[in-house]
């Protein structure tokens, strides 16, 4: 929301500000400006409200600017329809009236902005000509998106803290802001710079971006509303009545100014000295770090128009590292004479500007809520919405995660909704406008059948997302599910990657892994960069493969929940596929390490026909591997255990041993530990024997090994 009616400057620092919105051009005429200007004067106040007293925004700060400046081109066109109650004359809304009131001695004003680079080259070649010189040196900050205080230390010691309120009159949080853990209690003494008696140090209170995620996910288990976003966290936080939940809350505070400093306690000049006297901000921001207070590391200064651009980029490309967020960059004038010299305008300085990224939220409509099948079958709402740039980009679709999602939002189409994109993370409805929601909004529905190749679709009752049973057959997971089945550990098909699994199935030559089984040199050979030797290693490899082991098969299949060990139990267990494919539920639990999760999942796999119909193509296409003894599991004397290979065996390599341990239910670990139930150690053994010992493990040679296994 408007950062423009939260940042503040005093008689000789500005202390960030900002927002704005699209720079219109507008012709007004009579009656209707009279009743534009009223309504926006309306709304505006409405809105400033909803954000700064009971911290519920209902509009995206794009909005919020839009609808500012439009009432600011009014006013500047025809100034006899400014009147003295008008939002653009003064700064935010009224504190609340829980807290006591505290009237700022240095109001604490806002931030005009700039939204290009020629309106920065603007602002510099104002300073320039107001200060009668050619470069300007400009000090630069990130402008962060919190809640702005005000902090006021006599003698080196916190007596009071206050929120911004209007500007000009704020909230007593002193108890609150002394729960902040990186806000100084008392300023730290040097003799380097001396601490005024009196300084009011003004600055920013947010809170990180994870902190704020696991706050939220707090919120969720506890039942109670969630936050929209970390700004709107942070000033719910400080404005508790009760220090104690504040106390809970992880803020964090980043000081950007002095509004007023004085060597005395009862002076009353406002002009500031600082114990050596300071000539430039960059100085000041240096003071305040010495004395404890904690500031922006990406500040800097910089030269000229050129400068400010230059530093602009830099931070907007490490935005999204930060660890809290910010939607601009703040420029002020470095030498404090001349900002003095510049002084302010109605309501802001003429000596600073906040120049903002493109706006990360957005005003639309949801036109319809459709679904999208992912590569491993994850079905997702989509929201489809009228275009609107947000983000830097227009945006037309946006997630709405999974069904949950969407019910806890309340998302319908036609609904009136706030999208929201940050750097490159897909954009998202964050929010529904209530009160904009059509008569007849339509409530979203999970499909029961796949939108791409109609299989059931199914939700587990311990995963929030919904998926599609297809598997094999369905053409969303159809590339996903060929370089799996061609992966190492699975059929092994070696030169099947990425860009070539693309083209297979984007000129529809692979509908299915059996396909693979089909492909001849001509096809392959026509494809781009496969050359007849590349297309014929292909084949050799697609040839090797139709010899394979059961466990690889299995694991090859891609079905959810089963990795490569659990194929290779299943395989151990049953001995044979068609066992397997006929299995229930309580059967399969019967397999060491197989529960309910793992057991529906295969059962859900093989009970749908195209999944069963791609098997039997694999099998007739020659896939094959030699069956074992069913449930060879039941009378293993291992089965379950442990073992730790080490050293080098007579005449079985370790690959051989790892392979006979696990072929009877056994598990091979590469470690010794109070869990491990056998040590086979052979020549040259190291500290895993010693480790073994040390601990009381069995330890084995290869013979004692073999006749374990009874072998």
């Amino acid at each position: 929301m408007p950062d423009s009616h939260k940042k503040h400057a005093g008689p000789s620092q500005v202390f960030l500000g900002p927002l704005g919105g699209e720079r219109r051009a507008a012709v007004f005429t009579g009656g209707a400006d009279i009743e534009r200007a009223a309504f926006l004067r309306g709304e505006i106040e409405r809105h400033n409200h909803a954000y700064y007293v009971l911290d519920a925004p209902t509009i995206p700060d794009a909005e919020y600017d839009r609808l500012f400046r439009e009432l600011q081109e009014i006013e500047v066109a025809h100034p006899t329809l400014q009147t003295p109650d008008s939002p653009t004359q003064r700064v935010g809304g009224s504190p609340l009236a829980a807290f006591r009131q505290v009237a700022h001695a240095v109001p604490m004003l806002s931030l005009n902005n700039a939204f290009s680079s020629a309106e920065v080259a603007a602002f510099d070649r104002r300073c320039s000509e107001g200060l009668g010189t050619a470069s300007v040196e400009y000090a630069c900050e990130p402008k962060y998106d919190g809640l702005a205080v005000t902090l006021l230390y006599e003698n080196g010691v916190l007596v009071q803290g206050a929120t911004r309120g209007d500007g000009f009159t704020g909230e007593d949080v002193t108890h609150n802001l002394r729960t902040v853990r990186n806000i100084p209690l008392r300023l730290a003494e040097t003799t380097k710079v001396s601490v005024p008696a009196r300084i009011e140090v003004r600055g920013e209170v947010l809170m990180p971006r994870r902190e704020f995620a696991a706050l939220n996910e707090r919120q969720r288990a506890r039942g109670e509303k969630e936050f929209a976003n970390p700004r709107n966290a942070a000033a719910g936080s400080l404005r508790q009545l009760d220090p104690k939940i504040t106390a809970k809350r992880p803020l964090r505070f980043f000081a950007y100014g002095v509004a007023e400093a004085h060597a005395e306690n009862n002076a009353v000049s406002p002009e500031p000295t600082f114990g050596g006297g300071a000539a430039r901000h960059s100085e000041v921001m240096e003071r305040l770090a010495v004395w404890g207070f904690p500031v922006a590391v990406e500040r800097a200064v910089v030269q000229g128009a050129g400068g400010l651009l230059e530093y602009y980029e830099r931070i907007g490309a490490a935005r999204r590292a930060l660890p809290y967020d910010i939607d601009g960059v703040v420029y002020k004038v470095d030498r404090l004479a001349d900002q003095a010299k510049l002084g302010f305008v109605a309501r802001a300085p003429r000596f600073a500007i906040a120049h903002k990224f493109p706006a990360e939220e957005a005003l639309t409509t949801v036109e319809a809520i459709e679904v999208q099948v992912g590569r491993t079958g994850a079905i997702t709402p989509v929201a489809r919405l009228a275009p609107v740039f947000v983000g830097g980009v227009t945006v037309t679709n946006a997630t709405l995660h999974n069904e949950d999602e969407v019910r806890r939002k309340d998302v319908r189409v036609g609904d009136t909704v706030i999208v929201r994109r940050a750097g490159d993370v897909i954009p998202e409805v964050a929010a529904v406008v209530p009160e904009k929601r059509p008569p007849h909004a339509g409530k979203f529905s999970m499909p029961k059948a796949c939108p791409v190749c109609g299989s059931a679709v199914e939700k587990p009752e311990d995963e929030v997302i919904a998926r599609c049973t297809g598997g094999l057959f369905c053409p969303a997971q159809r590339k996903q599910a060929l370089l799996h089945f061609a992966s190492r550990r699975a059929m092994d098909v070696e030169g099947l990657g990425d860009k070539l699994v693309d083209q297979l199935v984007d000129h529809g030559i692979i509908k299915t892994p059996a396909d693979l089984y089909k492909l001849g040199i001509l096809k392959l050979a026509n494809l781009e960069r496969m050359a007849d030797k590349s297309a014929a290693n292909l084949l050799a490899a697609i040839e090797k493969s139709r010899k394979s082991t059961l466990a690889r098969f299995i694991f090859a299949l891609g079905i959810r929940n089963v990795g490569e060990a659990t194929a290779k139990d299943l395989a151990r267990y049953f001995g044979g596929l068609d066992a397997l494919m006929a299995a229930d539920a309580e059967h399969l639990q019967q397999v060491p390490d197989v529960g309910p999760v793992v057991a529906a999942s295969i059962v859900r796999f093989f009970a749908e026909p195209h999944n069963v119909e791609v098997v039997e193509q694999l099998r007739a296409a020659g896939i094959r591997w030699e069956e074992g003894t069913p449930n060879i599991l039941a009378n293993s004397p291992i089965a379950g255990k442990t073992f730790v290979l080490t050293g080098t065996l007579p005449t079985l390599t370790r690959e051989a041993a790892k392979e006979l341990i696990e072929a009877r239910g056994g598990k091979v670990a590469g470690s010794v530990s109070k869990k491990t139930h056998y040590v086979v150690a052979g020549a040259e053994a190291g500290s895993k024997l010693d480790k073994a010992q040390e601990l009381g493990v069995t330890i084995l040679d290869e013979a004692k090994f073999m006749e374990l296994l009874k072998l």
